[in-house]
């Protein structure tokens, strides 16, 4: 398998799980030629690549392979390398394409800013919250959320607990 072939099948599956990697949909097909370089957006724009992607696709479908893209490819680099030959141009389409894996731009990462970091600092925890972390900010679990009952038969916060049988 060429390293074109190999980049067509890595991006045919990006976004999909179900994907076999054997054909790829017009928004890879977009994503590919933008990661890529070969849309530069003055000779190729996003709207180009869409056209030409609804040329070469077989009527009815939603998806290309990859006799498919190659032709999508020979009529991109003609726009894309104007003052080369249509070969020099494919050739040169498919060294931007070569090695090539989709990436994830834009992809949203969680954030420990303002508010966030002193809502989640156990330390100023007060009243019945305070009881519910120990002194590292570790959660205590059952024992933090509700009272353990004290079966000693002596009432609550008796100070005497436990003298009966020393003076009798």
């Amino acid at each position: 398998m060429s390293e074109v072939e190999n980049t067509f099948h890595k991006f045919a599956t990006y976004g999909d799980t179900a994907a076999s990697g054997n054909s790829m949909t017009g928004k890879n097909f977009s994503k590919m030629c933008k990661e890529c370089g070969v849309m530069d957006g003055k000779a190729v724009t996003s709207t180009d690549v869409d056209i030409v992607f609804n040329k070469v696709k077989a009527k009815g479908a939603r998806t290309i392979t990859f006799a498919e893209f190659q032709q999508a490819m020979k009529e991109l680099c003609v726009k894309r390398f104007k003052n080369k030959s249509p070969e020099e141009a494919l050739q040169a389409v498919y060294g931007l394409i070569e090695g090539k894996e989709p990436c994830h731009v834009g992809t949203t990462k969680a954030t420990k800013v303002g508010g966030v970091e002193r809502l989640t600092d156990t330390s100023k925890y007060t009243g019945t919250h305070k009881e519910r972390f120990d002194e590292s900010g570790k959660g205590k679990g059952l024992a933090g959320r509700e009272d353990l009952t004290d079966n000693s038969g002596y009432v609550g916060a008796y100070k005497g607990a436990g003298t009966y049988d020393k003076t009798h």
